[in-house]
């Protein structure tokens, strides 16, 4: 709980690295799902508040910035 706490306030910055595709709209950063052949900006979104996130095409989803680590590291277990 405290990695993600201390993840969240660098959310912006770890995204703009982790998804540079991407950009912010409102709260929510739109990337390109970098684990699929994704095309367009817009399935892929992750809260900057709470850090949680999915993909709406594929149903992936994670409830956290450590989630969301594990997820683009190709470690799937802990998307839920």
């Amino acid at each position: 709980m405290a990695v993600n706490t201390a993840a969240l306030s660098s959310l912006p910055f770890l995204l703009s690295r982790w998804l540079p595709d991407g950009r912010r709209e409102g709260m929510e950063w739109v990337a390109k799902n970098p684990r699929r052949a994704d095309r367009r900006l817009g399935s892929f979104k992750v809260n900057m508040r709470n850090g949680r996130w999915a993909d709406f095409a594929t149903g992936d989803s994670g409830g956290d910035v450590v989630s969301l680590a594990a997820y683009l590291a190709g470690n799937d277990r802990e998307a839920a």
